[in-house]
């Protein structure tokens, strides 16, 4: 397995590509079953730092019996399913983590933020939220592009090739809601493997909008986007909001099932609609909201992405971007179809390109003729009335629960990972241990802690679970608190 994060970011695109981004999809090795004995291992390492002696030897005990009774059967059957399956893991961990979930994905799974665009050129400003959102989202379709003429370098640990079948969730996937189990419909195909949609959804009080960004084969550049969403600014500016259909989809599962049979029910344009929301490129959320996020204080507008208004996030697409009313943006995106590396990526990409252009569009001014966004209009009664009523009123107590939510986003700035590679330090274990040894001063005790894994060298490998708290973790952080502590008072192993 790999752990921690993919390489360097800094070199996605090269100017002359000589491998496609899905090319080793096909030649990667399949999941790998763990032996048994190495898991059982790894279960009593985690117990150890947290168990008593006498704790610890009865959970000792019962694994040696899991390991020598029923621990053998179970462990073939998966070895005879890893025999059928390129991920014997893959279709269990989707279901059981993401698709049979039955509470409220938008506040529960998904998972959601600032963008970091206002650290190099975009400092919170009223005003320009149109402008700055036609050059975002030119750069969101210029990635786009790459991923869809397969031009994005694949992503290597080493010269180790990993798996990048998410970045395909990332355009043009929804989530779509069951009574029992939720499935996600993914329309984004390469060049190579056929006509892909190319249509954006913009959301705006309520109300939904949709218009091509692509013209004459041609991507919308930043004056012309900017004249598709003023259009739809203007035809929200003044007017009644809309009916907020969106906020079903901050509902609890099976009910928002059951309202979406409901809807199509009333009116099959009502299904069209949807198969427009679903497929679409990826929403885009035009904020009222102001959250006034710092370059050293992103908690405004994390807050606001994670909790805010469900009339104008569309919860179960891969990728809501908010742009809000003072110039900032963020994001919120279902989290089964990928993980959050995959918009990391894609973030740092457009960051990197408004940093290298001060976040200004510098190419052609001219706007050719094309369609005016097409408002898309539900067909709505009284009973999809009440379940929005409904769904907007859970989504309010459920945020006013989260007040006791502490949520706090700074930026740490007064060094970095280069700082700390230069002695001798991997960034992950600095992070980890900083984070034991502030919980231990904290509470005078280790805390249980849980990192993600990387299994991407593995074909459609996601994440595995590591527990970075050890005895060893836990020697280091005592000794930390001890006033005459030397690194001869350390144990070898954390020297």
């Amino acid at each position: 397995m790999c752990f921690g994060a993919v390489g360097d970011m800094t070199n996605q695109v090269s100017e002359f590509p000589t491998e496609r981004t899905f090319q080793y999809q096909h030649s990667l090795p399949p999941l790998p079953v763990p032996s048994l004995e190495g898991s059982l291992a790894k279960y009593l390492d985690a117990v150890r730092p947290f168990a008593t002696e006498e704790e610890y030897h009865v959970t000792a005990a019962v694994v040696k019996r899991f390991g020598e009774g029923i621990g053998k059967d179970l462990h073939q059957k998966l070895l005879q399913r890893a025999r059928t399956r390129r991920n014997w893991l893959e279709e269990w961990w989707l279901d059981a983590a993401y698709l049979e979930l039955r509470y409220p994905s938008q506040l529960n799974v998904n998972f959601g933020g600032p963008a970091p665009y206002l650290e190099h050129c975009w400092p919170p400003t009223e005003g320009v939220q149109l402008q700055r959102t036609s050059i975002s989202m030119w750069h969101t379709l210029q990635y786009w592009d790459l991923l869809r003429t397969e031009r994005l370098d694949p992503h290597k640990a080493g010269n180790v090739v990993l798996d990048m079948d998410q970045f395909r969730m990332l355009f043009c996937t929804c989530k779509v809601p069951g009574v029992t189990k939720d499935t996600i419909i993914n329309y984004f195909k390469t060049e190579s493997e056929g006509p892909c949609p190319s249509h954006v959804v913009v959301m705006c009080k309520g109300r939904f909008f949709s218009f091509d960004a692509v013209c004459d084969g041609h991507i919308l550049t930043p004056p012309e986007l900017l004249r598709q969403l003023t259009h739809v600014k203007q035809c929200c500016e003044g007017e009644p909001a809309g009916d907020g259909v969106a906020a079903l989809t901050s509902e609890e599962r099976t009910l928002w099932a059951k309202a979406r049979e409901y809807l199509i029910g009333i009116d099959p344009a009502n299904k069209t609609i949807l198969e427009t929301i679903q497929s679409s490129l990826f929403v885009v959320s035009l904020d009222d909201a102001k959250p006034y996020a710092t370059s050293e204080n992103y908690t405004p507008v994390t807050r606001e992405a994670l909790t805010g208004d469900p009339t104008i996030r569309w919860g179960d697409k891969s990728y809501n971007s908010l742009s809000f009313a003072d110039g900032t943006f963020g994001s919120n995106c279902d989290h089964a179809p990928y993980d959050a590396m995959v918009l990391v990526t894609q973030g740092y990409y457009v960051d990197q390109q408004l940093k290298a252009t001060d976040g200004k569009w510098k190419g052609s001014e001219t706007v050719r003729p094309m369609p005016l966004p097409e408002e898309l209009v539900f067909t709505v009664d009284d009973r999809v009335r009440s379940d929005v009523a409904h769904a907007k009123q859970q989504h309010l107590c459920v945020c006013l629960q989260t007040q006791d939510l502490q949520v706090v986003c700074y930026a740490f700035t007064s060094f970095g990972k280069a700082a700390i590679k230069q002695r001798k330090l991997h960034p992950d274990t600095f992070i980890q241990l900083a984070l034991q040894l502030a919980y231990y001063r904290q509470h005078g005790r280790l805390g249980s802690c849980y990192e993600t894994a990387m299994t991407r060298r593995f074909y459609h490998g996601r994440t595995e679970t590591m527990r970075p708290c050890t005895l060893e973790a836990q020697n280091w952080c005592h000794t930390m608190l001890l006033p005459a502590a030397s690194c001869s008072k350390l144990s070898p192993e954390v020297q």
